[in-house]
């Protein structure tokens, strides 16, 4: 964002952001209320979907803020809470793969906030966490549609585990990724803080 102009909040990234946390309980009320799976997983797989669009336009039309970097993580790791726990509830999908992601979530979830509390600047999201939260959001709902009465559920089941496995392990290969940078955030802001004491 080029200095002098105003911070911008109401883009169209933020507002889909804003959407995907919006639809958490409609996806929910199908799950549980309707029992409607296969409604659930294609509201679950267009979320997800929403995700690569919202940051397409960010970075395609000058559309990035400051809102949208905090926003557009939490959206995302809210929305693979709640489909991971609700399908997890629900036994659509292997109980090791629902573990590996929420474990996966709640590390880098407790390093943002030591992060924070410790005065850091925010880490930039890994494109292989993107990639890994992207096939995730796939394999979910697959695994849900596999569940379903829709007649090709054998073929969700195996596509499912084609973005499962991938899924997972770009996700904890962004974790990894993120402990040097984290540590460079710290010393940064180490840095930061002892410069400001000595002014």
């Amino acid at each position: 964002m080029p200095d002098g102009q105003p911070e911008r909040i109401l883009t169209i990234p933020n507002a889909l952001s804003l959407v995907r946390l919006l639809c958490l309980p409609v996806f929910l009320w199908l799950l549980f209320s309707r029992h409607q799976r296969w409604d659930a997983a294609v509201l679950l797989a267009a979320l997800g979907a929403t995700d690569w669009v919202d940051g397409y336009i960010a970075r395609h039309f000058n559309q990035v803020s400051t809102l949208g970097k905090v926003l557009d993580p939490t959206a995302d790791r809210l929305l693979l809470l709640v489909a991971v726990v609700g399908i997890l509830v629900d036994g659509s999908v292997p109980l090791w793969i629902g573990i590996a992601a929420l474990v996966r979530e709640a590390l880098v979830a407790v390093v943002a906030v030591a992060l924070a509390l410790a005065g850091s600047r925010r880490l930039d999201v890994q494109w292989a966490g993107k990639a890994g939260t992207f096939g995730l959001m796939f394999a979910f709902p697959l695994f849900l549609a596999s569940h379903s009465t829709i007649s090709w559920h054998d073929t969700a089941r195996v596509l499912a585990w084609c973005c499962a496995i991938p899924g997972l392990l770009l996700s904890y290969y962004a974790a990894i990724t993120y402990v040097p940078l984290a540590r460079q955030a710290l010393n940064d802001g180490r840095a930061v803080r002892r410069v400001g004491s000595e002014a």
